[in-house]
């Protein structure tokens, strides 16, 4: 299903050359693609996912918002490639909002077949771009084989892992800054 990764990016640092061009062809693609979130991901694919944030979430301070989203609507598809999506979401959704900018959005293009993950600038210092290729590798590859629900579940217990190294005893969890439960679009 996802065969290939843009890249993961840090949103606070500016990148003012990179410049999206509008697009007819993906504007079509995401026009006539079928929504298909639900499809591939039902209300248990959903509950797992969503406990696999509870449990990476646990210990930490780090926040972990998944989206899944079957295609872009038409607007933002002609306008945006799927990293553009994912920063216009996390900005959208609050992700960068956490008290200690410590904010991940796993985001998952079914129609792009692309996984991104935008991650906030108090986990910039902590890692690396490779730490992050590899996780979205590791989902791309289970989701190949069409195992979706396991793909995001190690995927987000993964970041969880991540966040472990990286907040190690160095502040408590006080509560949930965002849902666990992965948003579903189109």
């Amino acid at each position: 299903m996802v065969t290939t990764t843009e890249t993961t990016e840090i949103v606070t640092k500016p990148k003012l050359d990179e410049v999206v061009e509008p697009s007819f062809k993906r504007w079509l693609k995401h026009f006539l693609h079928m929504p298909a979130s639900k499809r591939f991901f039902n209300q248990q694919d959903q509950h797992a996912i969503a406990q696999a944030v509870s449990a990476a979430e646990h210990g930490h301070i780090g926040e972990i918002q998944v989206v899944i989203e079957g295609h872009m609507p038409a607007r933002e598809a002609y306008y945006l490639d799927t990293r553009g999506r994912a920063k216009q979401l996390f900005a959208e959704l609050g992700v960068w909002d956490t008290e200690l900018n410590s904010g991940i959005l796993l985001y998952v293009n079914l129609c792009e077949r692309k996984v991104e993950i935008v991650i906030d600038r108090g986990i910039q210092q902590a890692t690396t771009q490779q730490v992050w290729n590899e996780v979205c590798q590791s989902i791309i590859e289970k989701m190949a084989q069409q195992q979706y629900r396991q793909a995001l579940v190690d995927g987000v217990t993964q970041i969880g892992t991540i966040l472990d190294q990286f907040y190690a005893n160095k502040i408590e969890d006080k509560a949930d800054e965002l849902s666990n439960s992965p948003l579903m679009l189109n």
